[in-house]
């Protein structure tokens, strides 16, 4: 028998939120370095900001975060660092990137 006003099964939102947690892609770690550098995937990490080194997906992303924090200079597309290939990654045996749990639902 369980107590007073506790639940006897596991609750949907529960199960879905374990579920995520398990196949959802951190992208944390060594493991999650691939992920970061974009050199499998794409990554997510694609332009840097040449004035504070924040990064972003794509340039659409990166001239909103120009425009709101930077807004006495210019912007110039031609100035922003591409991650994607300047980064190189080097060969590793551990799988990659860096999912928790399993894959099984």
């Amino acid at each position: 028998m369980t107590g007073k006003a506790k639940p006897k099964k596991h609750t949907a939102k529960e199960i879905a939120a374990k579920v995520d947690a398990a196949t959802t892609n951190r992208g944390g770690g060594k493991a999650g370095l691939a992920d970061r550098t974009g050199q499998d995937k794409g990554g997510h990490a694609k332009l840097e900001c040449p004035h504070c080194k924040i990064t972003a997906p794509d340039i659409k992303s990166m001239q909103i975060h120009h425009d709101a924090r930077h807004p006495k200079i210019p912007f110039d597309d031609s100035r922003l660092n591409n991650l994607h290939a300047t980064t190189v990654v080097p060969e590793s045996s551990k799988p990659k990137p860096g999912v928790r749990g399993s894959l099984k639902k």
